[in-house]
Parts: structure tokens; sequence; C-alpha cells
């Protein structure tokens, strides 16, 4: 019932809470792990004006790219399968 306009139980919502929270942490920590990778050598060595300038772009770029693709990769992970089109009956893979 759930499904079609129902309330959803306790336990559903605090799936869905920390499946939210998973999404948003892991997605911060590979957009992090991303631009120190790709912009860190300009932070952190002389480099040429280009160079730095090229590499601090490409981190600032990609990060929220990442972090964006990372959220909707998980979120639609968990979606819930359909259920049955008729009550009682199963797929018949399963």
């Amino acid at each position: 019932m759930s499904e079609y306009g129902g309330r959803r139980s306790q336990a559903q919502r605090d799936a869905i809470t920390v499946e939210i929270g998973y999404a948003l942490f892991s997605a911060a920590f590979v957009a992090a792990v991303v631009f120190g990778a790709v912009a860190g050598p300009a932070l952190l060595f002389e480099l040429p004006d280009t160079m730095e300038t090229l590499l601090l772009r490409t981190g600032l770029v990609l990060a929220p790219v990442l972090f964006v693709a990372r959220v909707v990769s998980v979120l639609l992970r968990f979606r819930q399968p359909p259920q049955p089109s008729q009550p009682g009956r199963t797929s018949p893979d399963s």
C-alpha cells in the first residue's frame, strides 16, 4: 500500500534517511579525493602558471560532477524493485 500513496513505515523512513546520508557522505569523500588528486600537485608544487591553472580548474569542474554522479548512482541503486503485478505471484526467475 505504501507504493500507491499509503504511508511509509518508520523502518522505511529510517532506511531512506540512512541511504541519503550515505550517498552524500560517500559523494563528498569521492569529490574531495578526486579534487586532491587532480589539483593537489598544483597546490603543493611550484608549477608553470598554465599548468597550475589547468589543474585547479579541472579539479573544480570534475569534483562537483562526480559528487552529483555518485549521489544519483547510490540513490537509484537504492530504489525498491517493482512489485509483482498480481498479488501472491512472484517473478519467474525467483
